[in-house]
């Protein structure tokens, strides 16, 4: 259940990163947002980031293996970074939808979930 409860928060969290790190490029395409100043956009894009910390922080402390779950550091960090790639892909295609998803996109995603399986197999 550990491992369920950190993908989860850890799905949340990327959300809201992606939100916070390239939301903003698309404010010109939001009246409201429009003109806003950068240090408008950084203070919109701190209070995305606060939530993603509201998620990131319990998702390693439940999945880390030395408070009882089932994840190495680095196990976590290979799963934060995967999970990134596919809820900044989902975003951009389907929300955004600013890119196309081509060909070499799924290439580097293959390689991506070679990498995982090289940290997660125990040698």
């Amino acid at each position: 259940m550990k491992t369920l409860y950190t993908i989860g928060l850890l799905i949340l969290s990327n959300i809201f990163m992606t939100l916070a790190w390239y939301g903003h490029l698309q404010f010109k395409t939001m009246p409201a947002f429009r003109n806003i100043t950068l240090f408008g956009v950084i203070m919109i894009s701190w209070g995305l980031a606060f939530f993603e910390y509201i998620f990131q922080v319990p998702a390693n402390r439940i999945g880390y293996k030395e408070d009882g779950g089932p994840f190495s550091l680095f196990e976590l960090k290979t799963i934060q970074e995967a999970v990134s790639l596919i809820v900044f892909t989902l975003i951009t295609v389907y929300v955004f939808k600013t890119e196309k998803l081509a060909w070499n996109h799924l290439v580097g995603f293959g390689l991506i979930v070679l990498a995982v399986f090289f940290i997660f197999k125990k040698w």
